[in-house]
C-alpha cells in the first residue's frame, strides 16, 4: 500500500496541473518542489496523465506526494493507483470511488458543494473533503460547514484560491488548498511558474506563523 498523504499535512497545498504535458512534467515537478510545494495533483483530462504521474513520483523526492484529479470512476482509481498515485481528487462526492480509494491505500479528496455532500464523504471513509466550488460556496457558507462537520476533517477550498485570499479562508477553517490556475496554467514559462509558486508558499507560511504567535 502507499503511504498516507502525509506531505500534505505540513504543505496544506496541493498544485494542480491540468493539461501538463509528460515531456514538461520532471522540470515542473522540481520547480514547485523547490518552491516548498509537496503535494502536486494531475488531472485525468490532461494530455497522457498516468504517464505523468509516474514521471513526476519517479524524479521527486519521497516526501513529495503525487495524485491524479478529476477522478470520476472506480476503473480509473485503479488505474491511477497503478501509476503510482497516492491521492485520488474528484469534483465530486462518489461514495463508491472513494471507498475504492480509501480500499487501495490513497487518500481520497471528493469533492463537496454541499454540508450533506460532505457527510456522505466522510462515511464513505475520506479524511479530506475538497471544497468545490469554493468561489460558489463562499466564505459565509464554508463557515457554516465548520460549525456541524467533524473537527479531523481537512477541508480543502478549491477554485479562486490565490495569495490574496488564503488568510480569510484559513480564519473560517480551511486547513490546506487547492491551487489551479493562478499557479500553473500549460504553456506558462519555468521562471512564471516558479515565481507564482514562491507567491503562494510565502504567503501560506506567513499567514501560519502569524496564527501560531497570535
Amino acid at each position: 500500500m502507499n503511504e498516507p498523504a502525509t506531505a500534505l499535512k505540513t504543505a496544506g497545498l496541493v498544485a494542480i496541473l491540468r493539461g501538463l504535458q509528460p515531456a514538461e512534467a520532471q522540470a515542473v515537478g522540481e520547480a514547485l518542489y523547490a518552491s516548498g510545494f509537496r503535494s502536486l495533483e494531475v488531472p485525468l483530462n490532461s494530455p497522457q496523465p498516468l504517464k505523468s504521474i509516474e514521471i513526476l513520483r519517479s524524479v521527486l523526492p519521497e516526501d513529495a506526494v503525487v495524485g491524479a484529479g478529476t477522478v470520476l470512476t472506480v476503473e480509473q482509481v485503479r488505474s491511477c493507483h497503478g501509476a503510482g498515485s497516492q491521492i485520488i481528487v474528484s469534483p465530486n462526492t462518489n461514495v463508491n470511488v472513494i471507498r475504492e480509494t480509501v480500499a487501495l491505500g490513497m487518500d481520497s479528496f471528493p469533492g463537496a458543494a454541499t454540508p450533506s455532500n460532505a457527510f456522505d464523504a466522510i462515511e464513505a471513509g475520506a479524511k479530506n473533503v475538497k471544497i468545490f466550488p469554493a468561489e460558489q460556496v463562499g466564505l459565509a457558507g464554508f463557515k457554516a460547514w465548520t460549525a456541524v462537520l467533524p473537527a479531523d476533517i481537512s477541508l480543502i477550498p478549491v477554485g479562486g484560491i490565490n495569495e490574496e485570499n488564503m488568510a480569510q479562508w484559513v480564519d473560517a477553517g480551511a486547513t490546506g488548498f487547492g491551487i489551479g490556475s493562478s499557479l500553473y496554467k500549460s504553456g506558462r514559462s519555468l521562471q512564471d511558474l516558479r515565481t507564482r509558486a514562491d507567491k503562494l508558499v510565502h504567503a501560506y507560511q506567513m499567514i501560519h506563523e502569524m496564527r501560531k504567535s497570535a
